[in-house]
């Protein structure tokens, strides 16, 4: 039992490996890619993109657990899959009515593969090894960011324009990993239960298959009731309505590292040839940030060496000192600029060295925030994590969507400023959450109704860390 529980984690974790290696990527280059067309009837911007993709993710997950219960958690994800590598597709033959089809479908398929992966790691995990294999997968996930960008260095080094010959190249490879990555799925074994639960599977066997479907169809739609119903019962509540500031901030900044800043660094005109190359080299940086953050501040934390605020505190300046950089090396219109380089000058030189600074401070900002705020939220809400996290992604997905669609508009001190305020005050917020949590004013309101004590707020153990789409 225990081989086939890490066979799955491992076929799991290279899974996502291969199909994030393409996402990722992809994401990362896809509005200089878009800039770049040569073709005049395609009209499609990859922030809009974007912003479909997080908008439409954002909603869905509030059906995905129903969806998962009834199809279950491998078919779902490879069904998922194959959306994520008909997006990539696109980008071979690209056309605007494909494109944007694409990125609604794709914003279903991430809520419907996020919800499974989290069901299918529990599933195949125990008390005692569910850190192990959150942590294995978690390590897999993070290369993600790693070899798909290497490879857009080493391919657009020295490259000004992009041709329609390298970007088929380019997401040809892709999709061909995105696939492999899908068909791994296909390969999960099935997990049985304990004994003392033979018996009723021996019951479930005895009835006819449309009738078992109908009845695990009846009781995820119950359980998907129940869930709507403490998910607007915690929105009501102080911490989450605190914390939603936090959680809106993180999807702006979301926004900016993994689309924004890449494309700002390949419109550079003062990088000169070496300016769509960095933008692989960036997205490997914010990587790093990255993984260092996540184990960095896991560990302190473990430990209680240092409290969540501080942490929090610590990511704010991270960010605050990143977005000052960037404004004065970064040229302002960077982010909106429609030719492939930037006409506007900066205040200083723009410097790789501090291009790339800022990438890793952006990704260990993030790390900060999102590990801290899923730390506040399995412990004040450990017996309602689930409803709790739903809040959470979705709050952030509809930030993130929001984000990509004025990034297209808004130069680039507009959009730090917009995210340096909410940065500031979603870190308040966050200090008032932490000192309200530590003198017991608020709690969340559980299931019961107002007559039902409140629960009080314990220690609680993470289902999962924060995944990007």
């Amino acid at each position: 039992m225990a081989d086939v529980r890490t066979h799955n984690v491992l076929v799991l974790g290279l899974g996502f490996l291969l199909l994030f290696t393409a996402f990722t990527t992809c994401g990362n280059i896809e509005q200089t890619v878009v800039k770049s067309l040569r073709n005049d009837t395609f009209t499609g911007s990859g922030y809009h993109s974007l912003g479909i993709i997080y908008g439409i993710f954002s909603f869905s997950n509030l059906l995905a657990p129903t969806v998962v219960e009834v199809v279950g958690a491998p078919l779902t994800m490879f069904l998922s899959g194959i959306l994520y590598s008909g997006y990539i597709a696109v980008f071979i033959i690209p056309s605007t009515w494909s494109f944007y089809l694409t990125s609604v479908l794709i914003g279903i398929a991430a809520a419907m593969l996020w919800t499974a992966q989290g069901h299918f790691l529990v599933e195949n995990s125990e008390a005692s090894t569910i850190n192990r294999n959150t942590g294995l997968f978690w390590a897999l996930l993070q290369c993600s960011m790693l070899f798909g960008n290497l490879y857009i260095y080493f391919d657009w080094n020295g490259v000004t324009e992009i041709s329609d010959r390298s970007r088929k190249t380019i997401f040809t490879t892709l999709l061909v990993t995105s696939l492999v990555g899908t068909l791994s799925f296909l390969v999960l074994r099935r997990v049985h239960q304990q004994e003392a639960l033979l018996s009723e599977d021996e019951a479930q066997s005895l009835l006819s298959a449309p009738t078992r479907y109908k009845e695990r169809a009846n009781r995820a739609v119950k359980d998907a009731k129940s869930e709507f119903k403490t998910i607007f019962q915690l929105l009501k509540t102080k911490t989450i309505l605190l914390l939603s500031c936090c959680m809106a901030y993180s999807g702006l900044e979301l926004s900016f590292y993994s689309g924004v800043y890449g494309t700002c660094i390949g419109a550079t005109t003062e990088f000169g040839k070496s300016a769509k190359g960095l933008i692989g080299i960036s997205g490997i940086v914010v990587g790093i940030g990255e993984i260092v953050g996540g184990g960095f501040f896991g560990l302190i934390c473990k430990n209680n060496r240092f409290r969540r605020t501080s942490v929090v505190f610590l990511g704010m300046v991270v960010h605050f000192i990143a977005f000052y950089l960037i404004f004065l090396s970064i040229p302002d219109d960077a982010p909106v600029v429609l030719q492939t380089s930037t006409q506007s000058r900066p205040y200083l030189t723009p410097s790789v060295s501090i291009a790339l600074l800022c990438s890793f401070l952006l990704g260990l900002g993030d790390s900060c925030f999102n590990t801290q705020l899923y730390s506040i939220l399995g412990q004040v809400y450990a017996e309602h994590s689930t409803p709790a996290f739903a809040i959470f992604k979705f709050i952030q997905s509809i930030f993130a969507a929001v984000a990509f669609f004025y990034s297209g508009f808004l130069l680039l001190r507009w959009q730090l400023l917009l995210m340096v305020v909410l940065g500031f005050s979603g870190t308040l917020c966050f200090f008032l959450v932490e000192r309200m949590h530590h003198l017991s004013l608020d709690a969340p309101l559980p299931p019961g109704g107002e007559d039902t004590p409140p629960l009080q707020g314990r220690p609680g153990t993470l289902g999962q860390d924060d995944y990007n789409i």
